[in-house]
């Protein structure tokens, strides 16, 4: 009986001192791709990113600031309007539409808290961000912030924002 309580508190231990020791030795986050990737909510987004050709953009230094519409946020797009911006002749109006996404530097959600502001994108447009009742970027609202990443920071939004 002794046997098996020990071996239960090392099976327990081992693996948690192991994860522990991941996190002392400042193991690195994923970068924001690896991240969308990994989270499985993301795939049309990934998708859209690699066909438009930002990966290694999104892998980069930053620090960026990602408004990530999920799968169900594409999905809600009239239809045919994804299908039509992932073709090859349509790279160009795709990567506006992804950098109006994302914002140079590290904003967290607190640094929006009772704030209005037009914030500029990669893309070179402006997005409406209020932050006086939750988030919202452009109406789309923020539904799962701060999400960080080793070279920035995600916010999951419920819809796809739109350059003008």
């Amino acid at each position: 009986m002794r046997q098996a309580i020990i071996a239960a508190i090392f099976a327990v231990a081992v693996p948690f001192a192991a994860q522990a020791s991941h996190h002392m030795k400042g193991e690195a986050k994923p970068d924001i791709v690896d991240t969308a990737v990994q989270a499985d909510d993301f795939n049309t987004l990934v998708a859209a990113v690699k066909a438009a050709g930002l990966v290694d953009t999104l892998k980069g230094d930053g620090p960026y600031t990602v408004f990530a519409p999920t799968d169900a946020a594409f999905a809600a797009l009239p239809e045919g309007t994804l299908d039509s911006l992932l073709k090859p002749e349509n790279k160009a109006k795709l990567t506006a539409i992804l950098t109006y996404h994302v914002v140079p530097g590290k904003v967290m959600a607190g640094d929006l808290s009772g704030k209005t502001l037009d914030v500029a994108t990669v893309q070179g447009g402006k997005v409406d961000v209020n932050g006086t009742d939750g988030v919202t970027v452009d109406g789309a609202r923020v539904v799962m912030a701060d999400i960080e990443t080793s070279n920035g920071v995600i916010h999951v939004i419920d819809r796809v924002i739109l350059p003008e």
